[in-house]
């Protein structure tokens, strides 16, 4: 498996995980982000995902390998979701495999944010009032924000 894909089809993060088994990892963290039904503040009723594929592949691989050199991990994986997608789906997976449980949290956390700020991939929201909007992805709403939207 290449360490970054876009998958039109749904993300299986069970067989994902199986990919990152490594006899010296001690610490195995993932991420997976799913679609919700409102973001700040409105009713959402689905996503649509598009990506200029060769450079987001290219720049994803590039986010992975960048991982492996910053952080002592055994291995790391990333898949982000491409095309329509419905609430609860998951749109991005990633997992990271290392020896100890700190530097596993820490590059999850560094990929995922690096995959959000530099894969060219984009978000179309469809709210449950008709209207679309293409969302920044790197200008997510402040927890409290979000909570209030509840």
């Amino acid at each position: 498996m290449t360490p970054f894909q876009l998958s039109a089809a749904p993300i299986d993060p069970a067989s994902l995980r199986a990919t990152l088994e490594d006899p010296t990892a001690g610490a195995l963290v993932t991420f997976e982000g799913w679609v919700r039904n409102h973001h700040q503040g409105r009713a959402v009723e689905r996503l649509g995902y598009s990506a200029y594929e060769p450079l987001a592949l290219k720049e994803g691989a590039r986010i992975l390998a960048e991982a492996l050199e910053r952080f002592p991990l055994a291995q790391a994986q990333a898949v982000h979701r491409i095309g329509d997608l419905a609430i609860g789906d998951c749109a991005v997976w990633v997992g990271v495999a290392s020896s100890h449980r700190q530097e596993a949290f820490a590059a999850c956390s560094w990929i995922i944010d690096a995959i959000k700020g530099r894969v060219p991939v984009w978000k179309e929201e469809f709210y449950a009032d008709g209207s679309v909007a293409w969302v920044d992805p790197t200008a997510e709403p402040s927890p409290a924000a979000d909570r209030r939207s509840e």
